[in-house]
This record gives C-alpha cells, sequence and structure tokens, in this order.
C-alpha cells in the first residue's frame, strides 16, 4: 500500500484537511456529554429554565459547528480519493500498456480488468475512509476515556479495561480476515474469467450446445466464491455482536458503580449519565472502527494485488533511441556478418550487402514463458526488400510466432531478428513500429466510426488517403453503400460488421500508415476467393514497394510470393518459390495438393 501513496502527492492539502476537520467535529462531540450533565445537575435539578435554554443552545450550536465540519471533512476526503484512484488508474493502465505480450499472456486479461476496476474502487474507499475516521474514531475513543477520568477517576477505570479488550476483537478479526479477502479477489478474478470468456464466445457455445456444461462451470466458479465471502462475511460479522456484548457489559458494570458512588455522594447524577454517553460515544465509534477495519482489510488485500502488477516488470526493454554512432556500427557489424554468411542463406541466393534486407532471422530461437518445448527452432531467413514472401504450415507450426518477432511483440530467447540492418532490440519502440504495419489474426475494431478506426494508422491521413488505402484493401465498396460513408458507426470489436469486412477495414487500416513492412497474418481467412485475389493483386501497386508477409493456411494466396517459407513444428521445413517447393518439399506438396485436390471435387 506504501508504494501506492505517492498517488496522493498532489492531494496533500487534501489529506491534512480531512482528519483535521474530522478531528474538530470530535472535539466538539466530546463536549456534549458535559453540557448534559450541567443541565441534569444544574438546569433540571435547581429547576433553572433559563440556564436549560441557555445550555441547549449550546448544544444546537455545537452540532451545527459538528456538522459544517463534517461536511468539509467529507468534501475533502472525496476529493482526494477520487483523485488517487483516477491517479492510481492511469498508472496501472500505462503500466500494463507497457508490458509485453509475454507478461500480459501471464497474467491473465481478467484479473488484469478486475484489478483496474474491482480492486482499485476498494482502495479508493478505503483512502476515503481512513481520511474521515482513522484518526476520528480513536480520539473519540481514548477522548472518552480522558474525559472519563476528569469526571471520577474509579469509574474511568472501567474505560481502561474496556478499551484493551475491543481492541483485541477488532485486530484479532483483522488479522484473521485479510488473507480470506486476497482470495475473494482471486475467486472473483475466476468468475469474471469464466464470464468473459462466455460473453466472448457466445455463439460458439450455443452451436456447438454447451450451455449447460458452461453454466455448470461457472456456478462452480461462483460457489467458490460464494463460499469463501461466506467464511469471511461470518468471521467479520462476529465484530459488531461482540463489541456489542462488551461495550453493554460495561455500560451495566459503569451503571452500578455510579449509582454506588452517587450514593456515597462522590459524583452526580449529570456526571453519571455523562460517563454512559461517553461508554455509547466508544460503542458507536468502536463499531465504525470495526467496519473501517474490515474497509481497511479489503482495501490493504486489493492494494498488494494492485503492487503486484505494479512489480511485474516487462521483458523487454526498449531504447529510447540508438545514438546514430552506435547505429552505424551496428549496422557495419551485422552487414560483415551476413555478407560471411550469405552462401548459408535458405533461398540460395545473395543479395548483397546487408542493407539490402528488410528483415533477417539470424538463427532464431522462441520459447514462449512457461513452455516445456521450443515454438521456434533455428529459424534463418534473409528477407530482401521490396520482396513479398509467404508463410504457410499446419495449425501450431509457428507462422504467427515467426511474425510476431519482427515488431518485437515476442523476443527471442536465441539468435537475433533485424530489420533494416539493426538489431529489433537496439530500436525504440516508436521508432520501430512506424516501419511496420501487422493485421493480426483476429480482426479487432474499436468503437466509434470507420474514420477513426482507420485513423489509428496514420492520425493525420486525409480523406484521400483514407479512401485509396481502403479500396487497396477491397472496402471502398462496402463502405461506401454504409450511411454516413466514413463515419457510419462501428460497434465494440466490429460487431455490426461480417468477418470479411472487418478483415479489410483491419488491412485498410494497416495501410493507412504507409508501412516499410507490412504483414497480413492469416487476415484474408474471412475473405472469398475471388475478392482473397484482388486483395493479393492490390498489394502489388502498393507507393514504396513495401516488404510484404503474407501468412496463410492457403496455397493459393501465397504462391505467387517471391520466397514461401514452410514451416512445420516449428522448424523450417523449406524456403523457395512456389515451384521450388513444389518439385522438393513434401510438407508443401501435402499442403497444396491436398487443398487443390478438394477444389477440383467441387470445394472451390
Amino acid at each position: 500500500m506504501k508504494k501506492l501513496l505517492i498517488y496522493l502527492k498532489d492531494y496533500k492539502k487534501e489529506t491534512v484537511f480531512a482528519p483535521l476537520f474530522k478531528m474538530l467535529e470530535a472535539t466538539f462531540e466530546l463536549f456534549v456529554p458535559l453540557v448534559m450533565a450541567a443541565i441534569i445537575d444544574r438546569g433540571i435539578g435547581q429547576a433553572d429554565t433559563g440556564y436549560v435554554l441557555k445550555m441547549g443552545g449550546i448544544l444546537v450550536a455545537l452540532g451545527l459547528i459538528g456538522l459544517l465540519c463534517s461536511i468539509t471533512a467529507q468534501y475533502f476526503a472525496a476529493k482526494a480519493a477520487v483523485g488517487f484512484s483516477t491517479g492510481l488508474k492511469h498508472a496501472l493502465f500505462d503500466h500494463i500498456q507497457s508490458l509485453s505480450f509475454t507478461e500480459i499472456d501471464t497474467l491473465g486479461t481478467s484479473t488484469l480488468i478486475t484489478r483496474m476496476t474491482s480492486d482499485v474502487n476498494q482502495v479508493q474507499n478505503g483512502v476515503n475512509m481512513v481520511l474521515r475516521l482513522f484518526l476520528r474514531s480513536p480520539f473519540i475513543v481514548f477522548g472518552a476515556m480522558i474525559m472519563a477520568f476528569t469526571i471520577d477517576g474509579k469509574a474511568a477505570m472501567i474505560f481502561v479495561v474496556t478499551i484493551p479488550l475491543l481492541a483485541v476483537v477488532v485486530f484479532g478479526i483483522m488479522a484473521l480476515t485479510m488473507p480470506m479477502y486476497k482470495k475473494v479477489q482471486a475467486g472473483l478474478d475466476a468468475v469474471l474469467g469464466a464470464t468473459r470468456e462466455n460473453l466472448t464466445g457466445a455463439r460458439v457455445i450455443r452451436a456447438f450446445h454447451k450451455e449447460e456444461e458452461e453454466t455448470e462451470r461457472f456456478e462452480e466458479k461462483n460457489d467458490v466464491l460464494t463460499h469463501l465471502q461466506l467464511v469471511v462475511g461470518r468471521i467479520s460479522a462476529l465484530t459488531n455482536p461482540v463489541t456489542y456484548i462488551i461495550i453493554n457489559a460495561a455500560t451495566i458494570l459503569l451503571l452500578y458503580t455510579g449509582a454506588v458512588r452517587v450514593d456515597n455522594g462522590s459524583i452526580t447524577q449529570g456526571e453519571v449519565v455523562a460517563l454512559v454517553n461517553y461508554m455509547s460515544q466508544i460503542l458507536v465509534e468502536l463499531i465504525k472502527l470495526a467496519n473501517l477495519i474490515i474497509t481497511i482489510t479489503k482495501a490493504l488485500a486489493c492494494a498488494n494485488r494492485i503492487e503486484a502488477v505494479f512489480e511485474v516488470e516487462s521483458s523487454m526493454a526498449w531504447r529510447d533511441g540508438a545514438s546514430v554512432e552506435g547505429a552505424a556500427a551496428e549496422e557495419k557489424r551485422l552487414t560483415e556478418l551476413d555478407n560471411a554468411a550469405a552462401g548459408d542463406n535458405r533461398t540460395g541466393k545473395n543479395h548483397g550487402e546487408h542493407t539490402d534486407f528488410a528483415v533477417v532471422f539470424d538463427h532464431v530461437h522462441l520459447t514462449y514463458k512457461g513452455a516445456g518445448a521450443e515454438s521456434l527452432s533455428d529459424i534463418h531467413i534473409q528477407v530482401p526488400k521490396g520482396q513479398t514472401v509467404g508463410i504457410i504450415g499446419g495449425t501450431g507450426s509457428g507462422k504467427s510466432s515467426l511474425v510476431n518477432m519482427i515488431p518485437r511483440f515476442y523476443d527471442a530467447t536465441a539468435g537475433t531478428v533485424r530489420v533494416d540492418g539493426r538489431d529489433v532490440k537496439t530500436y525504440g519502440m516508436e521508432e520501430l513500429r512506424e516501419k511496420i504495419g501487422i493485421v493480426l489474426q483476429k480482426a479487432v475494431l474499436f468503437r466509434g466510426t470507420i474514420r477513426d478506426n482507420l485513423l489509428w494508422g496514420n492520425g493525420s491521413a486525409t480523406d484521400e488517403e483514407l479512401w485509396e488505402a481502403l479500396r487497396l484493401a477491397q472496402a471502398k465498396e462496402f463502405v461506401e453503400t454504409k450511411e454516413g460513408r466514413l463515419d457510419a458507426p462501428v460497434a465494440q470489436e466490429g460487431r455490426n460488421l461480417s468477418g470479411g469486412q472487418r478483415q479489410r477495414l483491419t488491412i485498410a487500416r494497416a495501410l493507412v500508415a504507409k508501412p516499410e513492412i507490412l504483414i497480413l497474418d492469416d487476415s484474408a481467412s474471412a475473405l472469398d476467393y475471388a475478392t482473397d485475389a484482388a486483395l493479393r493483386r492490390a498489394l502489388k501497386e502498393l507507393p514504396g514497394e513495401p516488404t510484404v508477409f503474407i501468412v496463410s493456411q492457403r496455397a493459393s494466396s501465397i504462391r505467387h510470393a517471391d520466397q514461401i517459407i514452410v514451416l512445420e513444428d516449428g522448424e523450417m521445413a523449406g524456403c523457395g518459390t512456389h515451384e521450388e517447393l513444389l518439385a522438393d518439399c513434401e510438407v508443401y506438396q501435402e499442403i497444396y495438393y491436398s487443398q487443390f485436390e478438394r477444389q477440383a471435387d467441387g470445394g472451390r
């Protein structure tokens, strides 16, 4: 929790004024029993109506001043708590954005959502309650005890015994429940994860008639969460009845002692009433303190979970930008290495200087975190600038893993990936990503308009550039039919569009950026053969002759590429042109002939 308090630094004034005004309110509240004692002993005891009215006015004034202080304290506490949570959410979101795919995969989406929302809200409530009550309640408790000693020392000894006993109960319950609240939040993660999977996969669940199984799975996770909440709730629920028992027992003892002391003439009836009022104040404040402890316990558990996310460091260290001299030296060194090893290139061609290569995979290996085996093994490829490269292979062969290393979504565990002659690790993030346009397997669009989504590629693009990108992506025709055209609404994840339309818009978004390297990761799977063919023809018209990587399951989509990389179980099974692979690569032959045999039987 201490690490998170830095987000209160802009609210130092509020964090001082909130408890200060609460202490003022508490101070006025402590005078109330004394005023009541004076009214009973002098006003009522001596039938002095004027004195009763005067002291009654003082009571009203104390109440009004206390109310004003309370409202002021609440304003400052709320302002500090909301500002704190705002800063914390921004910082947490920024930190999550800085994490690589490896850390996000490890943590999981559902738990990150829980920590961004539920956990932050719990911490916000904790900060609010602490500023309002953390000093006020102990101040009232010990203040009431001190005031009791000013009335009668012997009767006040009851307070000395009662308060530590109550503290043992309250803090003992806190010690028991704090670890349990962590488990409750983890259970909430599991429920939210199941809910998210069901909502995103609703169509698949219904298509396979798995509603009952998914309902049972959800109920199982929900039952676990319910059990955890009931256990911790039962323990927390002991706070109020146990404190009530102790306080009421103390009140009975206080009344008995007070009666004896009044009978002896040591104290007055009004002072007994004052002592009982002080005991009542302690009861009320300890109940508040008990509830505050529960809130703080939840907040601390949630704060620890949030801190755990902040403590996760990205496995990728990005440079702010390599120096010109350093980049030149690195490029020269790698050029010499490439020229020496040019004959070892799998294409069998020496393309000359290193700078002629847009992308080089230099004996690259990749192992995902927690995986038992390599996903890619000893990949060595040199891709000249302006080439179109096809990547094909069976499911799980490592096609997406390969292209994901170019924009550095994942780092190679061995070997080097170079872009324009430089190791991708020597680039700054913005510098590298500006060179690359990528369309991932899953077409993701954001709520807004078509224009909003396309401008992600280039925020300063003109309408003419947007329409040109749509034309090249074979999306212009259907966009023109939309009401509003570029300003036509897009639902979250593009749910108001077909699969093919979503894919074409994501391709257009990448083209708007005019990248030097374009990666299409199975991004035409939802397109019919005619549209796919038109898209491939359009890619050859791209201005600037970018280097294009096409990942596909279809042999027809990559057969005209300058070179085709065939992957099998994370290893290169072949590399060459369509004709070369068809002649001597068994894996490619199997893929190609299986697809075209189906087409000959009427599958086209």
